[in-house]
């Protein structure tokens, strides 16, 4: 089983840019590892681009609140896990 903790919450996202607006519980970096998971959402995927205020940043904080590039369609309300 691999060990995951809590990265965070989607509280919006733009489907048309395939980014997803998240409100971080715990720390997260460019090249981490994370899945997506909701009730009609599993994805996972590497961090490959962050912004915070649409400004490119390599790591964040909990309680930040960033633009996240996803792979997929995600929806409100998923949790974003780092593994």
């Amino acid at each position: 089983m691999v060990e995951r903790s809590l990265a965070g919450k989607i509280t919006h996202f733009y489907g048309r840019i395939g980014v997803a607006v998240v409100e971080l519980k715990g720390a997260l970096k460019v090249g981490d590892s994370i899945e997506i998971e909701g009730a009609s959402t599993k994805l996972s995927q590497k961090v490959a681009s962050m912004q915070v205020n649409h400004k490119e940043v390599s790591a964040c904080k909990s309680g930040d609140d960033i633009g996240l590039k996803v792979d997929g369609k995600v929806h409100e309300g998923d949790m974003v896990y780092k593994v």
